[in-house]
């Protein structure tokens, strides 16, 4: 199926999106050092990226998406995050990073069957609530643009008046959203992104989001009953399990009907520790000990065996306490840029272009490759034509 990729970064939703079934006609992304991470695996024959033939560096204002109108299924992306990001500074709407109306009309140019777009957990704040509301209204009507000097408050009344007066113009969508936790679905790291998902009309399709795979309640019941230790072949720490669990735990005959949660142990136990076999470590890409990392109140780096915290990008450079793990002895160090490939569920032959602060940053802007994927493979069923208008 055929797809456009906006605002594409390192690759992490376009990669999830390419092993659902979408093959992407076009790449854009603004970024000098993403766009060298793509074209660096676009070389490698075994990585997803190999069929990106035409991935361009450039401003996505730039483009016309007309000449798609009638020939996509899906486009796709990651509009700029930084205005609505809780970790970076909050100028929301009034913020010139926003893309958002760039989606928007990449949609209303190309007319996809349907599109999947995401976003940083910011997103759905009290404080941006109304923006949250005016983009979902935008994506549901494309052709309801804003007039010349009209505020986008005056735009979202008007939205609201189409939207409520049931008329509905040549092009419109059925759009769903929802907060999903990346650990819910086998993703190493509890990191949550809104998506919105939408089908075009007058497809009559119905659709919703896949339910969650992996759970805490799992994890947890498995370390417990001491699965989870045995798979790793070493003994239960003190305390692995927090007290409050053990009450419910001890009087369950029976395990979760889902998945564990997946740790950081569980993503890279099997990879030499890069600080005390350097050796061992050179011969793995992007798989390098940074030195510095240090504990201090409020960041305290993921501990091994519980998913990791938010890999972050930040402002001015990594934030080491959200990429720190805990090593059993109870010291810290910086994860390798390999090691958070693996908890944002990168395969391992894809390589990232630049310094460690640079791939970091690709990185802690990703969508995890995972993720993704179950988004895109949900989406993909139903565009397929043996599954029209079946319920997901």
């Amino acid at each position: 199926m055929r797809s456009l990729e906006l605002f594409a970064g390192a690759g992490g939703l376009g990669l999830g999106l390419h092993a659902a079934g979408f093959s992407p006609q076009k790449v854009v992304e603004w970024d000098r050092y993403c766009c060298d991470t793509l074209r660096e695996n676009r070389e490698r024959a075994s990585t997803g990226v190999r069929s990106w033939s035409d991935i361009t560096e450039g401003d996505v204002r730039s483009e016309s998406f007309a000449r798609y109108e009638g020939v996509l299924d899906l486009v796709s992306g990651g509009p700029p995050c930084q205005p609505f990001s809780m970790g970076g500074r909050h100028r929301a709407y009034d913020d010139a990073r926003d893309m958002f109306p760039q989606a928007i009309r990449a949609v209303r140019e190309a007319r996809p069957k349907a599109f999947v777009f995401e976003n940083v957990k910011g997103l759905t704040r009290a404080s941006f609530r109304n923006y949250f509301s005016y983009v979902q209204l935008q994506l549901e009507h494309p052709e309801v643009t804003a007039r010349p000097d009209e505020g986008w408050e005056d735009h979202l009344a008007r939205l609201e008046r189409h939207h409520t007066s049931g008329q509905r113009y040549d092009l419109h969508y059925r759009v769903v959203t929802r907060l999903l936790n990346a650990a819910d679905y086998g993703v190493p790291q509890k990191r949550e992104r809104v998506f919105f998902v939408g089908f075009r009309d007058d497809l009559g399709l119905e659709w919703n989001f896949p339910a969650p795979t992996h759970t805490q309640e799992a994890l947890v019941s498995d370390q417990f009953r001491g699965d989870y230790w045995d798979r790793h072949n070493i003994a239960a720490p003190p305390g692995a399990v927090a007290p409050r669990f053990l009450t419910s735990l001890a009087n369950q005959s029976e395990r979760p009907n889902t998945a564990p949660w997946r740790t950081v142990r569980d993503a890279v136990a099997d990879l030499p520790d890069p600080q005390t076999d350097p050796k061992a470590a050179k011969s793995i890409p992007n798989h390098k000990f940074q030195p510095g990392a240090r504990a201090y109140p409020g960041h305290t780096g993921s501990p091994l065996d519980f998913p990791a915290k938010t890999l972050k990008a930040g402002v001015h450079g990594v934030p080491g306490g959200e990429n720190m793990m805990v090593k059993s002895d109870g010291s810290v160090r910086y994860f390798t840029v390999r090691e958070s490939a693996r908890l944002q569920t990168f395969p391992d032959d894809f390589v990232f272009h630049g310094s460690w602060s640079e791939t970091m940053r690709q990185l802690g802007n990703a969508v995890p490759v995972e993720l993704a994927a179950v988004v895109g493979r949900s989406v993909a069923a139903l565009l397929m034509p043996s599954g029209r208008g079946q319920l997901q």
